[in-house]
This record gives C-alpha cells, structure tokens and sequence, in this order.
C-alpha cells in the first residue's frame, strides 16, 4: 500500500462531568486526509482545504502527530499529506484531535500497521498538544477508537474503551462565534468545594454504570456538570436556552461540548434526536447569525479507511 484516504470523525469531549477524561465518536461529521510514501524521509503537507492552517510540519497538528509515530517507527521513507477539513476549526467537537488521529492512523496504515488504534493515541496527543496546549486523549481517543473513551489516568496512560448503547444519539449545534481555549480555561475555579466534588464523581460513575446497562435514565441523570459549566456557561450566549430546550423535548441531558461553543444534547433513539435537532435549528436561526446542527448516533468505529 502506497497510499490510502482515511475519515477522521468529530468528537464530543468532557461530557459534562468527565472534564478532561471522558470523550464520545460522532457519526458522519468528520476530516479527511490522504497519506502517500515518499522515498525521502520525513513529513510533508502537501494540500490543505477547508481551513486556514500552517504547511509547516512542525506547527500543525497532523504533521507533529505523524512525525512522531515516524521518529518512534525509525522509518527510513517519508509521507506526503493532504488534509481536508469538514470540522470547523474552534467550533468544539475536536477539529485539531480529528487531524492528529488521522495523522497517525493513515501513516501506521503505511508502514504495514506495526501499532493499534489504542497504541496510536500518545502520538495523536503529541499533536493535539500543539493545538491544545497539553497532553490529553479526551477527543483523540475517541477519534481512534470510536465510542466512549474513559482516560481514567496519564501517567501511564490508561485508557478504556466503551461501546455506545445501541439506541443513543448525539445532537450538536455549533454557534459561529469564538470561544478561545485559554479563556474557557482561565474561568475555571482554582479550588473546588468537597461537596461538588462528590457529586462530580458520583456523576461519572453513574455515566459509566449507565453506558455499561445501556440504561439510559442513568445516562441522563449522571450527564450532570456541576463545577465546569457553571464557570463556562456565560461564555456561550444563549446556553441556558438551548439547553432547557433540549430538555424539554425529551433529550436525555445537555451541555457544553469540549470548551465550547457547540452545545450537545444525548437522546435515546432518533426520533427524539430529530426532534431536538429542529428545535436547535429553529432557536438557532433566532440567536445566532450564523450556526451549524450536527445529527448523529455515537459512532462505534472511530478513524477508517474511506
């Protein structure tokens, strides 16, 4: 194989209560990229569309995730890359982990696929990092390996993959306005209060017990986030809305995707899922200028060949 094209998908992070470590696969929303061999060593980006981004190897998120899984495979070729964006740079369902699991997926593809998904993801998060501005798999995981991904440590990375319940869907509405990283993360509260704390946790066991039984009123009530969202929610205009409107039509629970400013909604089954997709787009079309919404099941297979 000389070359290959790969789908690398969107991703939700955090879930409301697993901030930093939790992450779900979208279906249908995603990149594309295409990989060749070269003779001469080393990574070059060749074509980039669909967004604004640097051909420099060394500052761009594809091109450090691949050059790493290459330094680490101590090939003696290279790879030529195209990268063709179809997730909206900033918009909060993993853009720049969709570019770092593609990376490393489509050039293990190339030397012969020496590693795994589930090896593949601390080179993803060397690239994800450049983005980011630190190491963390809550969107590249999930990019890989598809489904849920719990990160439930770093050092060493111990990762678990859970398949999605069968019928639970994920509506996501994408607001065109910016939400910087750095300022969602200087919001957040220095010191949190014990009770919080349990709570939190009780909230992502209740998650994971709830994905585990595909009971899906466990699912709902644990989606709860009640130290992150309440620091970042002002920095969305019109969350507080959009998210009773989820509610109110039947979704499971609502939050904020990543850091912002996508919304997310779970539901079970698509009927209530294309319900609240209506209703976002409605109460999109009066708040907001200019929006996205993303209908999808929790996608079970994450990055594949196209």
């Amino acid at each position: 194989m000389n070359e290959v094209k790969v789908f690398c998908p969107a991703t939700v992070a955090n879930l409301s209560c697993g901030f930093d470590i939790i992450g779900l696969c979208l279906e249908g929303i995603g990149d594309e990229m295409v990989f060749r061999k070269k003779e001469l060593p080393g990574v070059t980006i060749t074509q980039i569309t669909g967004a604004d981004l640097p051909y420099e190897t060394a500052k761009n998120v594809a091109g450090v995730a691949a050059q790493a899984l290459v330094d680490h495979l101590q090939l003696d070729y290279g790879f030529e890359i195209e990268i063709h964006k179809k997730i909206k740079v900033g918009s909060g369902i993993g853009s720049s982990a969709a570019s770092a699991a593609g990376a490393v997926y489509g050039i293990n593809l190339l030397a012969g696929s020496p590693l795994t998904k589930k090896e593949l993801v601390p080179f993803a998060m060397i690239g994800e990092a450049i983005a980011s501005g630190s190491l963390h798999a809550d969107n590249v995981a999930p990019a890989l390996l598809g489904g849920f991904s719990l990160i439930r440590g770093y050092e060493p990375l111990d990762l678990i993959n859970i398949e999605s319940p069968s019928e639970l869907y994920v509506v996501v509405i994408h607001p065109h306005i910016e939400v910087k990283t750095s300022e969602a993360r200087a919001v957040l509260p220095e010191k949190v209060p014990l009770k919080s704390a349990i709570t939190q946790w009780g909230n992502v066991a209740g998650l994971i017990a709830g994905l585990y039984t595909e009971n899906y009123e466990l699912i709902g009530r644990s989606v709860v986030d009640v130290i992150v969202e309440p620091a970042r929610k002002n920095l969305i205009p019109h969350f507080e809305e959009l998210k009773q409107s989820a509610l109110q039509n039947g979704a499971l629970n609502s939050g904020i995707s990543g850091s912002g400013p996508s919304i997310f909604a779970l539901c079970k089954g698509s009927q209530i899922a294309n319900i609240v997709r209506n209703t976002f787009n409605e109460l999109g079309k009066e708040f907001y200028t200019s929006f996205d919404v993303h209908c999808s099941k929790v996608n079970n297979t994450g990055v594949i060949i196209i």
